[in-house]
């Protein structure tokens, strides 16, 4: 990597020049992505991506006019002192806040770019272009607060809020919910069936964890193999796959690890205790997140819960 200092006037126009192509870029990335759910914030990038594009043909011109049509590659990452990016414009699910919070950074890190640039140059019309543009670096935080109130008004606010919420249910709350549920429920008979029949913790602890593991396996892959998420909208399939697996997974251990405890009837008293906790909890996220009314979700859930519980339990006992 070369040291910023290091840099010819001719090499720091050209590192300038790749700079506002990525920054164009991946402002042009997020309005198309963000097109489809969150329109209105879609048209604020655009709109910033087209102050990039006017920065980088300031930049061609005054090249051209100093050191002809060959622009050496020069790219950030060939130069020490750039702050590595995250790939948040390669995300999925794509979040606001970390795009607003990217873009933030960019601007700052471009505007600090140009004013060192500025600093060192001898050449007055390379200067005069590089401060201009760090004080337009400044500003563009204010232009994008000024297409925010153009493009983004209450009504526009309130729409992408609750697209958010939505896309945030669809891809994370739902297969979570359902892992959650799987492995709180489908568990119960297998470890409860197993405790009575043994009456020995270690029993139970061996059947809960070999049960909980295989569930979340058994529906992480279902989830991530179910669709591709490019019609339904539900997301990268690997990353539903892994909140249900994992939800899954958590589902079952949660009462199996109270046969960690030696003496069984300690340990199936807060198993059972661990169980309604449960329930209460999937009960509250169905009523919160899937608009489900508090006294159905009550019911449907309990009333699963005891069922399995209770075929465990005869099976166990017979």
């Amino acid at each position: 990597m070369r040291k910023f200092d290091s840099l010819s006037e001719r090499e720091v126009l050209a590192l300038a020049i790749t700079l506002e192509e990525e920054d164009e870029r991946i402002y042009a990335d997020f309005a198309d992505r963000l097109k489809a759910d969150f329109p209105a914030t879609a048209a604020i990038f655009d709109g910033m991506r087209g102050e990039e594009s006017v920065h980088r043909r300031r930049l061609l011109e005054l090249y051209r006019q100093k050191f002809g049509d060959h622009i050496p590659l020069i790219r950030r990452q060939d130069v020490r002192g750039f702050v590595e990016r995250s790939p948040v414009w390669l995300m999925q699910p794509l979040r606001l806040d970390k795009i607003r919070a990217q873009a933030s950074a960019m601007e700052m890190e471009t505007r600090r770019f140009y004013e060192r640039a500025a600093a060192r140059t001898a050449d007055v019309g390379i200067r005069k272009l590089l401060g201009d543009l760090a004080q337009e670096e400044i500003t563009h935080a204010d232009r994008a607060e000024k297409l925010k109130s153009e493009k983004l008004g209450a009504g526009a606010e309130e729409t992408e809020a609750e697209s958010q919420r939505r896309l945030f249910v669809l891809q994370i709350i739902q297969p979570g919910l359902a892992g959650l549920m799987d492995g709180s429920v489908s568990t119960l008979a297998p470890i409860f069936a197993a405790a009575l029949a043994t009456r020995a913790s270690h029993d139970a602890l061996l059947v809960g964890f070999a049960a909980s593991v295989g569930a979340g396996i058994s529906m992480g892959f279902a989830e991530a193999l179910s669709d591709d998420g490019t019609l339904t909208g539900r997301g990268h399939p690997w990353l539903r796959g892994a909140v249900c697996g994992v939800m899954t997974t958590l589902g079952g251990i949660g009462h199996t690890l109270p046969f960690l405890i030696p003496q069984f009837t300690v340990a199936m008293s807060v198993a059972i205790a661990v169980v309604l906790a449960e329930l209460t909890v999937i009960a509250w996220v169905r009523n919160r997140y899937m608009d489900t009314p508090a006294f159905s979700a009550a019911v449907q859930v309990m009333l699963g819960g005891i069922l399995v519980f209770a075929a465990g339990v005869l099976i166990g006992s017979s």
